[in-house]
């Protein structure tokens, strides 16, 4: 793992088990405009928010209970000179048990403070992981884009352009 790339951690009081079906939940908790499968190993799925942010996904890892290892294969960002800046990113999702918790380490390799999307993307990364994806695993409710509806400030802005 390169030290720029962007990680950010949670720990819960849920299992493994419970943490992996969450991240598998993709509709749960990221946005519920997914097209595609989104749990197995050569699973593609593909995400839209608004004319703002499109992407082709494919699981290229996935170890039950422990890691989920996306490669993003196509990508659109309207905001962005290099429209293309996430292609061949491996979003990556580690869970394993710390001290009778469960920790998940999501990591977006290639995610760099270089890229022209770096704070947005950190900012809506951290949103997902931290709220929305926390609260699908601790209550069973997430707060994935709805109809398209921007969920974080940074597509509110972006929603406002």
């Amino acid at each position: 793992m390169g030290a720029s790339d962007f990680t950010t951690t949670i720990i819960v009081d849920q299992s493994p088990q419970e943490v992996f079906n969450a991240v598998t939940n993709v509709r749960g908790w990221w946005s519920e405009q997914i097209e595609g499968p989104t749990a197995k190993l050569n699973d593609e799925f593909k995400y839209h928010f608004e004319d703002i942010h499109r992407c082709k996904i494919k699981l290229i890892e996935v170890i039950e209970n422990q890691k989920i290892v996306w490669l993003v294969e196509e990508n659109y960002f309207k905001f962005t000179k290099d429209e293309t800046e996430w292609t061949g990113t491996k979003p990556t999702f580690e869970i394993s048990e710390k001290n009778g918790k469960t920790e998940l380490r999501f990591t977006h390799f290639g995610l760099i403070p270089e890229y022209e999307c770096f704070d947005i993307c950190r900012g809506a990364w951290t949103t997902y992981i931290q709220n929305s994806l926390k609260d699908l695993i601790t209550t069973g409710k997430g707060q994935p884009n709805a109809d398209g509806k921007p969920q974080t400030e940074n597509e509110k802005k972006l929603s406002a352009k």
